[in-house]
């Protein structure tokens, strides 16, 4: 095979190595975490199995303190009937017993083994005082029989060590029997742990099947399928490859070359705390203009050759001793260049020398350049725009001035001319004829209803008083409802959610004005039959959408003549009053398809609103 031709498979070779570390990973982690779930159980089954080899070492001892009380009684009984000037070997065993017993009393009392339940807790108290009766009763015995002459007192002492025995024992016996209670409820509860974990683990196999396993699976498949076509396509692209390789070679190699340039051309200099130069680099000379013989005396005098900028690059090399200092300064050089120089001077130092001072500088000239020609263009561009914004001022007074010639117009075309006609035909009437007078009067009583209607249409496109009185959404409805009747189109309106609050009347208008504009275009340019006006608000947003079922038009296309449909003009008014309200309009159409008209407005906090 050609060395072409075994990049490819190199390629695929590396992407099924890559492909099996992937797999290996995700069995790893599907293994681990059975292994985690293992071990964790374990540890949890072996610290509850710990807790009831301590709950069983608790029990025998609770065990072993009834049998030690009743040792104890059967010892002082049988001390009762020696002889007490000699007190046989049993006194002896009689203290050990006695030793024993208050030990592991206390110790289960205390909770030393194994912390008690607030139960037991409850139980010790109210054995202590029968405990307490019985150690005292053992000892005032056991200081008898030492102390000859007080075998009077013994008596006593027996009866009342007899009377606190039963009342221990039973209390005892309570213990223990709690003791057992607590152990058996903590095997339950173990045994409930060992089934969740079971439980755990199971999900764990099936989480694993549908979620590594299977993906695996489904991966591995498709990465099958990718390595074999790739290796169909490899033969042909060898060559291709190839050429690559060299030309990445080639740039590697100068690029190596590029960045030894760069390491041995860098702009830094070596200076003591006093500001005296200690070492210039060339690239550092060259952009200051000066010769390598040249570089004595203060670094701030080479840099600059203005009074200003060497006092202040002699006090900032001067109060740069412990912290480093970044910073952009601008320069002028002794060839009366303008630099800036993105600067650090770093504080060094070094064994047994005085401390000097590491300048290391980018220029950042260019930069500096480009960002005074950026803020000349961001000031045209503000210029523009402010330009820009008047011209839409005047279009919108311009649109406005259109809108008050049109009810000019309207009042003299409709108004006026019914007007004279109504005239004419007053003064035309010839009382004297009277089938010809009551023509006029019917033709006059047309001309009234349609100067009436007139007036309407003009008063109600100025100001509609459920606006002011009722809000917006009155103020549409009365609006879709008065265009329906004066057209004959299907004008509707919907309030889906129902929405009453109010506004400012400046914002009323505009919403009410943008809407009426919209509705109009629909009636007069879009020939539309069918007009939907819809009311709709959430917590932070009201939408007010027109839907049309007019011939649409393109609204991609900039170049769209306005005098074609007279709409253009009131887009433009539109856009500038939802502007005014901070609003957004969207336009969606399509040529024969209708138009959508979408207007929203943030809502106003409770506190804003009228």
């Amino acid at each position: 095979m050609q060395a072409g031709q075994s990049d490819p498979q190199k390629g695929n070779k590396s992407l099924e190595q890559t492909t099996f570390r992937r797999l290996s990973r995700l069995y790893i982690i599907a293994l681990s975490a059975i292994a985690l779930s293992i071990i964790i159980s374990q540890l949890l089954v072996q610290s509850h199995l710990q807790a009831q080899l301590g709950d069983s070492h608790i029990v025998n001892v609770a065990g072993r303190q009834r049998m030690l009380s009743q040792k104890l009684v059967k010892e002082v009984l049988l001390l009762s009937e020696a002889n007490y000037q000699n007190p046989p070997l049993s006194v002896q065993n009689l203290q050990q017993t006695l030793q024993l017993w208050q030990g592991a009393h206390e110790d289960l009392r205390a909770g030393t083994t194994k912390s008690n339940s607030p139960a037991i807790e409850e139980m010790f108290r109210q054995i202590s005082p029968y405990y307490d009766n019985m150690v005292q009763s053992i000892q005032g015995v056991l200081q008898g029989v030492n102390q000859p002459g007080q075998a009077d007192q013994l008596p006593p002492l027996l009866e009342q060590l007899l009377i606190n025995e039963g009342p221990f024992l039973k209390q005892m016996d309570q213990i223990v029997a709690q003791y057992d209670k607590e152990a058996t409820r903590k095997i339950h509860q173990l045994r409930r742990i060992e089934l969740l974990l079971l439980f755990i683990a199971l999900a764990i196999l099936v989480a694993e099947l549908f979620f590594l396993f299977r993906p695996a699976a489904v991966r591995m498949q498709h990465t099958i399928g990718n390595l074999v076509k790739a290796e169909t396509e490899a033969k042909t692209m060898a060559r291709e490859v190839e050429e690559l390789y060299r030309a990445k070679e080639q740039s590697l190699n100068e690029l190596r070359a590029l960045n030894f340039a760069v390491d041995q051309a860098a702009l830094f200099a070596s200076a003591t705390t006093d500001g005296k130069v200690v070492y210039l680099s060339k690239k550092f000379r060259d952009l200051l203009g000066i010769e390598e013989e040249e570089t004595r005396g203060a670094l701030a005098d080479l840099m600059s050759a203005n009074e200003g900028e060497q006092e202040y690059l002699q006090t900032l090399l001067k109060s740069t001793t412990s912290a480093i200092w970044n910073g952009e300064i601008e320069l002028t050089t002794h060839k009366n260049d303008r630099l800036w120089l993105e600067m650090s001077i770093v504080p060094v130092n070094r064994s047994g020398v005085k401390q000097d001072l590491l300048i290391l500088c980018s220029n950042i000239t260019s930069r500096k350049r480009a960002q005074i020609e950026i803020d000349e263009l961001k000031e045209k561009q503000f210029q523009e725009k402010i330009q820009q914004q008047k011209i839409l001022s005047s279009q919108v007074i311009e649109a406005q001035e259109e809108e008050r010639k049109r009810i000019a117009r309207d009042m003299h075309d409709g108004i006026g001319q019914m007007l004279t006609a109504l005239r004419f035909n007053l003064q035309s009437i010839n009382l004297q004829q009277l089938t010809e007078a009551k023509d006029k009067l019917a033709e006059i009583n047309d001309i009234a209803t349609g100067l009436i209607r007139g007036v309407r249409i003009a008063t109600f496109n100025l100001t509609p008083p459920e606006l002011s009185d009722y809000g917006i959404s009155p103020g549409l409805q009365k609006l879709a409802s008065e265009l329906s009747k004066l057209t004959g189109k299907q004008i509707l309106f919907e309030n889906r959610t129902n929405f009453s609050q109010r506004f400012d009347s400046i914002t009323e208008t505009n919403l009410y004005r943008i809407t009426q504009e919209a509705v109009n275009n629909a009636i007069k340019y879009a020939e539309s039959n069918y007009i939907l006006i819809t009311l709709s608000h959430s917590e932070e947003i009201l939408s007010i959408l027109v839907d049309d079922d007019g011939r649409g038009f393109d609204v991609q296309n900039p170049k769209r003549k306005i005098a074609e449909d007279g709409s253009g003009m009131g887009i433009s008014f539109m856009r500038e009053r939802v502007n005014f309200i901070n609003g957004r309009l969207f336009i969606h159409s399509t040529p024969n398809q209708g138009t959508r008209i979408t207007i929203n407005m943030p809502l106003p906090s409770k506190d804003q609103i009228s």
